[in-house]
């Protein structure tokens, strides 16, 4: 293992530590220290939008708190979901009286944990909904949606809900904004090279030179299939010829996109892989609102990219495009 690190067992409060002195817009909170709140608190009468993780993914999830997006994360360590307790202190940093949306990805601990803090929560008084995003398309057939990965895609999803909450809606309305973004979104990765857990301080998976994974996760889930490398024009249509389809996209459809390094692929290999994406959008007709291309959400060290596509109407794409502000993405 080789890390810019000190002790493996302090990776993750050590990072927390560095994120907050770089931006002192964010505070840590809970017993642990492990909740990422604003510095300025909540907001009254806001509809308060926190989410959870495991780190080793930034900017997902935490690099996401802030102006027009979230109010507060629950960390856990790399790759490992965060504790019911750290949940219930992430909902009440983001408790304004208007109630509080659990957003987060669809994984077995998270899961768990949040549908318990929301229980507790519910006692406290604080009026919850949840929301699970599953854009992988790789990790399970359309007929089993409610089984796919959240990923790159809570990128898009976040801004949506952020934005609405920032309005003002109630949380019906944030809500019902977060299903209708998660449901016009979609994303498939692939890897090249594993990456490493400092706790374990091994490769989370073992691939062959010369070889890749198309539709692996970003915790190292099996993929669709393993191969010889393609060409990054290969690589993109055969992505979209996973997305495309399941979104109806045709002559006249507008979506968001986000070419996202799982960590270690450097921005040419992903804006060539956009100059493709882009290719094949403008040979249908689709147009491409608001082009993400770099780090947005990763696998700690991993070579590898992800493909997201958000189908817009006019509704999603204001609040795509609406202003907001975090550490790793500022919208104008």
């Amino acid at each position: 293992m080789k890390k810019i690190l000190n002790n493996p067992q302090h990776y993750v409060d050590e990072m927390l530590e560095g994120l907050c002195v770089a931006h002192p817009e964010l505070k840590r909170m809970g017993d642990d220290g492990r909740v990422i709140a604003r510095n300025r608190g909540a907001v009254a009468g806001k509809v308060g939008i926190v989410t959870g993780g495991g780190s080793g993914h930034l900017p997902v999830f935490l690099g996401y708190v802030g102006e027009g997006l979230l109010d507060s994360c629950a960390v856990g360590n790399v790759f490992a979901g965060p504790r019911m307790a750290d949940c219930m202190e992430a909902a009440r940093a983001a408790d304004g009286g208007a109630g509080v949306l659990q957003l987060y990805g669809n994984y077995g601990g998270d899961r768990m944990n949040f549908d318990m803090a929301a229980e507790m929560l519910e006692l406290e008084g604080i009026a919850t909904a949840s929301v699970r995003v599953t854009d992988d398309v790789a990790s399970a057939p359309i007929d089993q949606q409610e089984k796919r990965r959240g990923v790159a895609g809570l990128v898009l999803v976040y801004k949506v809900a952020g934005a609405k909450a920032a309005a003002g809606a109630s949380l019906e309305e944030v809500t019902r904004l977060a299903n209708k973004a998660n449901e016009a979104c979609r994303s498939i990765g692939v890897a090249i090279t594993p990456c490493v857990v400092p706790e374990s301080g091994k490769p989370s998976f073992t691939i062959q030179d010369g070889e890749m994974e198309f539709g692996m996760g970003i915790h190292g889930e099996p993929g669709l299939w393993r191969g010889p490398l393609k060409t990054a024009d290969e690589l993109a249509d055969e992505m979209l010829s996973h997305l495309m389809p399941e979104l109806a996209l045709c002559q006249g459809s507008r979506v968001g996109v986000i070419v996202n390094s799982l960590g270690a692929t450097p921005a040419e290999d992903l804006y060539i892989l956009f100059r493709r994406v882009a290719a094949v959008m403008r040979s249908k007709g689709v147009e491409i609102v608001q082009p993400l291309v770099g780090r947005y959400a990763t696998s700690m060290e991993m070579t590898g990219a992800s493909l997201t596509l958000m189908k817009l109407d006019d509704e999603l794409e204001q609040l795509l495009t609406a202003p907001a502000d975090c550490p790793f993405w500022r919208v104008h």
